[in-house]
């Protein structure tokens, strides 16, 4: 009588680690769904008296928040279901049209001017909400990552060092004169950890770190703008009715929520005191009316989907999925950083927005696309797992 074959212990924990896998998708998906659904809370929370003092209509904010959260939401989902293969066959067309929606912006009557700087294209007549502004510089954080780990996947025994570099340095200068030098430093980021993930040596990561980071401090040395922010920085308390202003309020708002905060929707500093309260300076509100413990709980989930990110990227086998994983991870994990850092006083301020929370429709729709993204190739990973047992 012929003896029964015991289940391969390989298989066996394959099939367990495709089925932890399938299961957090979907709290990658809900903790993304959380955090934006929240986000639309505390928009509107954040933008009543501003939208009715400015505008006359104070759901405004919210109006435009909805419709984004709605386009992202059913673009990220009809973006999972998809095989992700097709963004390799369509980068470079992604890039080329990024690179030109960048140029537009220094078209005058195709685009807006907000406080010295031209970052947004305006397209006007829009039904429900008058115009539409789009800003490239988000854009081309999901198709510039798309591009490159097109690039570095398709190359075996050498890698485009010259191709990469012309295309990064081109979008990043775009980008920083637009000016932008936020999105220019997260952008640079996300290029460089994509150029490491592809295998590059020490040394070269090395030059271009340091290269990098040299011509990031001229550029912001350059303008007397940003040397105040960055005095601001080092010395938070100087000028606190000048350049200071912003952080100094950030801080007030942030030591009085203290550990359970005022309550949602009790915040005092919302009322004009901070500039740009409902985009880059929001979390100040969170913690002023949550405290200690709900800002806590939002950087817990914000963690959560960076740590589901890499490990989506770890798990791919496919050399284009791993490092289009990395690159959309570095992007939200980076520009969390870069936010919170300067709420805290550990950063200068960047006016960069806090992923999935901030007002912002160009930035929340493609963070939605791009967790769509991450989602497509976890379900391409455990179904090519799947085939293996």
């Amino acid at each position: 009588m012929p003896r029964k074959k015991k289940p391969h212990r390989i298989n066996r924990k394959m099939r367990n680690s495709t089925s932890t896998l399938l299961q957090a998708d979907y709290l990658l998906a809900i903790a993304v769904l959380v955090l934006t659904m929240f986000g639309v809370l505390m928009v509107y929370n954040t933008s009543v008296i501003v939208a009715f003092e400015q505008i006359g209509d104070k759901y405004w904010f919210l109006k435009h928040q909805t419709i984004w959260v709605f386009v992202g939401v059913i673009g990220g989902y009809i973006i999972s279901q998809a095989n992700y293969q097709w963004l390799r066959k369509y980068s470079v067309v992604f890039i080329i049209v990024s690179i030109i929606l960048l140029m537009l912006v220094f078209v005058p009557f195709l685009s807006s001017e907000v406080y010295g700087a031209r970052q947004r294209i305006v397209i006007p007549g829009i039904p429900f909400l008058n115009y539409l502004t789009i800003q490239p510089s988000e854009i081309v954080k999901l198709t510039g990552v798309i591009y490159f780990a097109s690039i570095f996947s398709n190359i075996k025994d050498k890698l485009p060092h010259m191709h990469y570099f012309l295309v990064l340095l081109l979008i990043v200068v775009l980008v920083a004169i637009e000016p932008d030098l936020g999105n220019a430093v997260l952008i640079l980021g996300s290029g460089i950890m994509v150029y490491f993930a592809a295998g590059v040596n020490l040394l070269t990561l090395s030059l271009v770190l340091l290269t990098s980071g040299v011509a990031a401090l001229i550029f912001a040395l350059s303008s007397e703008y940003r040397r105040q922010r960055i005095l601001t920085f080092l010395n938070p308390l100087s000028q606190t009715e000048s350049v200071s202003y912003h952080i100094q309020q950030i801080f007030i708002a942030l030591g009085s929520g203290g550990l359970f905060g005022l309550g949602l929707g009790n915040s005092r500093q919302k009322y004009q005191y901070i500039p740009e309260v409902m985009t880059d300076s929001i979390f100040a509100i969170i913690g002023e009316e949550l405290g200690l413990l709900g800002a806590v709980v939002i950087i817990g989930i914000l963690l959560f989907i960076i740590w589901r990110g890499f490990q989506i990227a770890l798990h791919c086998r496919d050399e284009f999925g791993k490092l289009l994983a990395i690159g959309i991870t570095a992007n939200i994990g980076l520009q969390t950083i870069v936010n919170l850092g300067g709420m805290v006083g550990l950063m200068p301020l960047t006016g960069v927005p806090l992923p999935f929370i901030s007002y912002g429709g160009s930035s929340l729709t493609i963070l939605l696309f791009s967790v769509g993204i991450l989602i497509n190739i976890s379900r391409s990973s455990a179904n090519k797992n799947a085939k293996l047992q």
